[in-house]
């Protein structure tokens, strides 16, 4: 049994498991920002789906570190290492996932309400990302 393998596995599955759970909870921030606006008798703005879909991206990370980590569990490098390494660096792209899907939440919402910010509020879903992005990097050089 290949632990870094494993490792390699369990970066991309968790990643997807924080992607999933944000895009959720952002979701669910959409819809009812849309419901709100139908009741209002309100354009619904089409753009909350950049917020519902930002959490996607972790998933796409998870890969990228996954594909770096298979070919070194292959060749060399500790498998434990390996293991530590997408454990940990899976959990921080699915936190950034959640926490990118609460910031989208909260910009559907204000959007919605005011029709204004949209630059503000993705920018604070952008700064959710550089966590998963900072994990994506340092994991690829640290393996």
């Amino acid at each position: 049994m290949n632990w870094g393998m494993i490792g390699a596995g369990v970066v991309m599955g968790i990643a997807a498991m924080g992607s999933a759970i944000g895009i959720g909870i952002a979701g669910q921030g959409a819809i009812g920002a849309w419901k709100r606006c139908y009741l209002n008798n309100k354009p619904a703005p089409f753009l909350l789906v950049v917020f519902a879909g930002a959490p996607l991206t972790q998933t796409i990370y998870g890969y990228l570190l996954m594909n770096t980590m298979k070919s070194r569990a292959a060749t060399s490098g500790d498998p434990f290492f390996l293991l530590g390494l997408g454990i940990a660096c899976g959990l921080s792209m699915c936190m950034s996932a959640i926490a990118q899907g609460k910031a989208g939440a909260a910009g559907s919402d204000a959007l919605a309400e005011t029709g204004k910010g949209f630059t503000n509020y993705i920018m604070v879903v952008g700064l959710c990302e550089t966590i998963a992005l900072f994990s994506m990097v340092f994991g690829m050089m640290a393996a």
